[in-house]
């Protein structure tokens, strides 16, 4: 991924978060098939972190990957950027947005494994369908033989926040105020995440 040094996103620990918050992810594989897939970040196994998912035993892609290279591209909020908006000019329309990418080789998981991994995605995101006993679990293990569990073991990893924050800080603010009165749900969930990182707003 082409990554300017002005662009970079920091730290291990930013990334894994971005991982954590946008985790559900594109996996390419060397013959370029991809699969969309919820993703879950083990932060503190491996160098880099370790994936954790599954896909569905129809979906064929699963026997292509074994022990094989995968690209997974994690790609967080976005939105069009009006040259209007901008204090200088001239200037032209570009896309502000953030992005996370991972190189890893993925490993099948067991059975049990598996099991783990469908209850940890349940749990993260609805965890109440984990205690009020919603999924039988008979249904649970007839769930688990419809999918293949696997672990991705992260070899590389980089970050982009292309934000505009190379740009003078009137440019910024100019953004800023484009992106509030925009309307577009997009343009509201990138403002919200650059408030959070405190970046591209010209304070």
């Amino acid at each position: 991924m082409h990554v300017p040094d002005k662009w970079q996103m920091g730290s291990l620990v930013t990334m894994q978060s971005f991982i954590d918050s946008y985790g559900f992810a594109l996996l390419i594989s060397a013959d370029l098939q991809s699969s969309n897939l919820p993703l879950l970040l083990a932060p503190n196994e491996g160098e880099f972190g370790v994936l954790y998912g599954h896909f569905a035993r129809t979906n064929s892609h699963w026997k292509q990957i074994k022990e094989q290279p995968v690209l997974v591209v994690f790609n967080g909020p976005h939105a069009y950027i009006s040259p209007t908006w901008y204090a200088s000019s001239p200037a032209v329309p570009t896309w502000n947005y953030a992005t996370v990418q991972v190189q890893g080789n993925v490993e099948l998981t067991d059975d049990a494994k598996t099991a783990d991994i469908l209850a940890a995605t349940i749990a993260k995101y609805e965890p109440s369908l984990t205690t009020d006993n919603f999924i039988p679990d008979s249904y649970k293990d007839k769930l688990s033989k419809g999918i293949v569990g696997f672990k991705l073991v992260i070899t590389a990893i980089e970050g982009k926040e292309k934000l505009g924050q190379h740009r003078s800080a009137a440019d910024q603010q100019g953004v800023t105020s484009g992106l509030e009165k925009s309307g577009h749900a997009e343009a509201t969930e990138l403002l919200t995440y650059m408030n959070s990182r405190g970046v591209g707003l010209g304070r």
